[in-house]
């Protein structure tokens, strides 16, 4: 899959991957993401090697 969708959110400081992910989901739930996205971007994240890679799997989705 290869979504080029951003989500509009603000990354709370000091949150691990999984806070972060759970915020980033309502997000894209409320900017009308389909459930095979959202699984899709969780599934990266939940498979990144450490914290750090699995904000940066965030990051990626996320407007700057």
């Amino acid at each position: 899959m290869n979504i080029r969708k951003k989500v509009r959110w603000n990354l709370p400081p000091d949150t691990n991957r999984y806070a972060a992910l759970d915020l980033w989901v309502r997000a894209a739930e409320d900017e009308d993401w389909s459930d095979a996205e959202i699984q899709y971007v969780m599934d990266e994240v939940v498979e990144a090697e450490d914290n750090a890679a699995g904000l940066e799997v965030l990051a990626w989705y996320t407007y700057k």
